[in-house]
């Protein structure tokens, strides 16, 4: 509950000032890419000023996070490996155990207290 709510105190916020920030931007500006700098440049395009911002932002953010995902990947590597060690230590820990432990023999059926009294073995008397 507290979480949705603290959710709620930063998310709208949030959006009223992009909303507030796109109302306040919406001139054109030109982005081009022309490395040579032509008048008219060859390729470019008219977007508003909002737009162009707002996308690099998300672009960053995007491709931020395949650095970030790519610098972690010896650290994914090195859990993966002992995740599959210790699986299978595991396994030969059972192993070992099973071994280990010796075969008990069948246990003799139970008998009642009444029938052991009652019933006495020639050998044992």
């Amino acid at each position: 509950m507290i979480r949705k709510i603290i959710l709620v105190l930063i998310l709208v916020p949030l959006a009223l000032a992009i909303a507030v920030f796109a109302v306040s931007n919406r001139a054109p500006v030109l982005i081009a890419f022309d490395p040579f700098g032509a008048q008219p440049p060859m390729l470019g395009f008219s977007v508003p000023l909002y737009l162009a911002l707002l996308g690099a932002l998300i672009l960053g953010v995007v491709v931020g996070g395949i650095a970030s995902w790519g610098a972690q990947r010896k650290g994914r590597r090195r859990a993966r490996r002992a995740a599959a060690e210790l699986k299978a230590a595991h396994a030969e820990l059972a192993a070992l155990r099973k071994q280990r432990e010796p075969a008990r023999p069948a246990a003799p059926p139970a008998t009642s207290s009444i029938a052991s009294i009652a019933y006495r073995h020639p050998s044992a008397a």
